[in-house]
């Protein structure tokens, strides 16, 4: 599938804007209705059809700017619900409950904690596309989808590439099918959603497209020092404000094939220059004697590892 994904250091009231643009332009390309999106769910609900009046509570869940300030101002049951879910509102808008077609667009905003944690965590805005109109449209429609979406959007980060979507684990015994997405650098294997709570002001990684905003692109020494260090063919950087970029790579998204030799050297030059500000690996512990297993793929620590330097070593 074809992926992207913004990761904003703000709560709902400032994000609120740019998140109702970016949901435009996504419904505005790929059409609501049968095939496409044809149903909403609010913050975890059960969720139902797209109708008039369910458009109507999705304008007013993100037209609702009042400021909150967490947990003081929520009644007992809004708390625990809302830390039990662990974001303070959300949108998950797909083909329908248990249909899975490509097409989905999630939005998570973070919890305003007071006092804020060390690394705060930022709000999620992702979407999704199948392959299928990757191909029908071309990567100049996608590109300029993707750069209308995050025009608004007050990111710290984001990308767009493309990524593997698995929807249950796969078989410990499995190991053809779980080892092979390992050939290909150019997709990512993780979910969108999840690492929010950890990443901080850190970058998740190469894609096709990078967006980097404040205060990423500030570490980096601005767009100038940042263009100075990439010189491979096809990269371009093109300023979107005055603080946020987006650093293509390439015309069109590129799987790669390490048992061919197509290591990507243009995401590698990227990965290099970025390299002290990517998130960390985290590796999730179920229990305390169980090896962890990092996504749906179920990779080990070796392995995950090795996916996770796949650019710099």
């Amino acid at each position: 599938m074809f992926r992207v994904a913004f990761y904003m250091p703000h709560d709902h009231p400032e994000s609120s804007l740019g998140v109702r643009h970016a949901i435009d332009c996504y419904m505005r390309a790929v059409g609501v209705g049968p095939g496409t999106i044809h149903f909403v769910s609010f913050s975890h609900d059960e969720g139902s059809v797209l109708t008039e009046e369910q458009w109507g509570w999705v304008r007013r869940l993100l037209e609702d700017t009042r400021r909150w300030s967490f947990p003081s101002d929520y009644e007992a049951w809004k708390q625990r619900e809302i830390e039990k879910r662990r974001f303070e509102r959300g949108l998950l808008f797909s083909g329908g409950s248990g249909i899975r077609n490509g097409y989905e667009l999630e939005y998570r905003a973070r919890i305003p904690w007071r006092p804020a944690p060390e690394t705060p965590p930022v709000s999620l805005l992702t979407a999704t596309l199948p392959l299928e109109y990757v191909e029908e449209h071309g990567p100049t429609h996608v590109r300029q989808l993707v750069l209308d979406m995050a025009s608004q959007l007050l990111f710290a980060s984001g990308h767009a590439g493309l990524a593997l979507r698995l929807h249950w684990w796969v078989p410990h015994s499995d190991d053809a099918f779980r080892i092979e997405p390992l050939r290909y650098p150019g997709i990512d294997l993780r979910e969108a959603w999840g690492q929010e709570e950890w990443m901080g002001l850190r970058v998740d990684g190469v894609h096709w497209l990078n967006f980097l905003g404040a205060p990423v692109l500030e570490r980096l020494g601005g767009a100038s020092a940042l263009r100075s260090r990439l010189h491979s063919a096809g990269t371009t950087l093109v300023e979107l404000a005055e603080d946020r970029v987006v650093v293509s790579l390439g015309e069109r998204p590129e799987a790669g094939d390490l048992t061919r030799g197509e290591s990507l050297p243009a995401y590698r030059e990227l990965a290099r220059v970025l390299e002290p500000w990517l998130e960390p690996l985290f590796l999730p512990r179920t229990t305390p004697v169980e090896q962890p297993r990092y996504t749906l793929l179920r990779l080990t620590e070796d392995e995950a590892r090795r996916w996770w330097r796949r650019f710099l070593d």
